[in-house]
């Protein structure tokens, strides 16, 4: 049976990558982003594209309401900045709480109450280790502790529902988010890692989709890492 799929940032690196997995299970994607340049979606039949700014939390409401009901969820877009925590502009930090975790949270608010309605649905917040062990972007590793957390939350009230809701928190995945990185930190997670390389976008996809369609329902509440050894636990 075809799923509506309702994705942010699912125009590029592993947003794009897992649009292209639903879109080859032959299930209908809303893609949620700002630029739809160059999108290798644009015009396909089973893909829905939304420009939207989602920093602009006061009109994620009216947004869902136009989109109708959704079977899953991926939080995915984010931001990062890596600027010190000393000389951090109050409008880049404010943009980047408001796209990595208060619009997510608002998203799982307004989506699950139809999800509720069916008694199913699944959601998945792309978290990073960032929000395990601490980041120099103090808060791209606080938005992403949140998310983890808010999982968890939204996974006890939510769970009652039928609504199964997990995280995935990747280390440094070959996006263009990378470049951001300072080189010097980048070599030093590198050299952590067993594999001496970072993931791949699609790696983090098919953990995204397994857990969107596949994983059992008693995986629930959890955040999946993926740091191949740069945070063993």
């Amino acid at each position: 049976m075809q799923k509506r799929v309702f994705i942010t940032g699912g125009n590029k690196g592993i947003g794009l990558e897992t649009t292209r997995l639903f879109v080859n299970n032959g299930d209908h994607v809303i893609v949620v982003a700002r630029d739809f340049k160059d999108f290798e979606f644009n015009g396909h039949p089973n893909v829905t594209t939304i420009s939207y700014n989602l920093c602009d939390i006061a009109g994620i409401a009216q947004l869902v309401k136009e989109v109708g009901d959704v079977d899953v969820l991926i939080n995915n877009a984010g931001m990062m900045n890596s600027l010190p925590y000393n000389q951090y502009p109050s409008d880049k930090q404010v943009a980047l709480m408001n796209l990595n975790l208060y619009t997510p949270i608002e998203l799982i608010t307004r989506i699950s109450e139809s999800m509720t309605d069916k008694k199913q649905g699944r959601i998945v917040n792309v978290a990073s280790v960032a929000g395990q062990i601490g980041h120099p972007d103090i808060w791209y590793g606080v938005s992403k502790a949140g998310i983890i957390n808010a999982t968890k939350s939204f996974a006890k009230l939510l769970a009652p529902h039928g609504i199964v809701i997990n995280a995935v928190a990747p280390g440094p995945v070959e996006t263009d988010m990378l470049h951001v990185i300072p080189e010097a930190r980048r070599a030093q997670v590198k050299s952590s890692v067993y594999s001496g390389r970072f993931a791949k976008a699609e790696e983090v996809a098919r953990t995204i989709y397994w857990l969107a369609v596949d994983a059992p329902e008693y995986i629930n509440g959890t955040c999946i890492d993926l740091n191949n050894g740069s945070f063993p636990r």
